[in-house]
């Protein structure tokens, strides 16, 4: 990969303003030409803090004809910062990541499997094997408050159903690996947002009683590319369940 990047943008993005963002796939960007678009935006989450109206953003061509629009969005800036908002492009980044030894933990491995099916009518994102046999979720976080990179953004059924499927790896002998990809570098460190989603919380508490094991990096953004970074501290689980709980954010 060009400049020791986990994803290079190929060909260069282009720069854009934010006129909004609807029906979760769907934004209104205004570019330099004044000209305004739709671009599809590859995120399912609720993006909180990650959508402010006339914010600067960045856009990749579509390059698939049968794509119904032109543009992709990429990144945005907030206060300063670059965040990739793109969840299609996380495992690539994860992939690269490991090829090239930079996850701690997860080294050694000498063959990898892609979107494995497993568990109950689930598909994990990776599996590691020789030696042994590692599953590895991998989730793309864009929240940041007050210095913490946080997830979910919103309540997720599903990202409960992903860890009670590791938990059930490790109680059959595996080892099960939730990795948190932060798509962003102004954090120093992970926690679970539980006054969005309490039950989310709870269920990453009871996967990592029951040795799931958790890990977090953040990665360096550019208009160039990204690059995962250093890993994270992840904020300890008992606080969770203590937490004052406020109404949750729903996508």
């Amino acid at each position: 990969m060009p400049n020791g990047l986990d994803l290079a943008f190929e060909p260069p993005l282009v720069p854009a303003r934010l006129v909004r963002r609807y029906k979760r796939f769907l934004a209104d960007v205004r570019l330099a030409n004044g000209t305004e678009t739709t671009a599809h935006c590859a995120n399912p989450g609720s993006m909180l803090g990650c959508m402010p109206t006339g914010a600067r953003v960045w856009l990749s061509p579509n390059r698939n004809p049968r794509a119904k629009l032109a543009w992709r969005w990429e990144l945005v800036e907030i206060e300063g910062t670059l965040v990739g908002i793109n969840t299609a492009r996380t495992n690539r980044i994860v992939e690269a990541a490991l090829a090239r030894g930079a996850i701690a933990g997860l080294r050694g491995y000498r063959s990898l499997r892609r979107e494995v099916p497993y568990g109950n009518r689930s598909r994990v994102d990776f599996v590691l094997e020789n030696p042994g046999m590692c599953f590895l979720e991998v989730k793309n976080v864009t929240l940041g408050r007050d210095g913490e990179a946080q997830f979910p953004d919103a309540v997720t059924a599903r990202g409960r159903r992903h860890l009670e499927e590791l938990a059930r790896m490790v109680a059959a002998g595996h080892r099960a690996v939730m990795l948190y990809l932060v798509q962003r570098d102004d954090c120093t460190r992970f926690g679970i947002a539980s006054d969005i989603d309490p039950a989310y919380a709870a269920a990453f508490a009871a996967a990592q009683a029951q040795g799931v094991e958790m890990l977090a990096y953040d990665c360096h953004v550019t208009t160039a590319g990204v690059r995962l970074n250093r890993p994270l501290p992840i904020h300890p689980r008992a606080a969770y369940l203590d937490e004052k709980r406020t109404d949750p954010v729903r996508s």
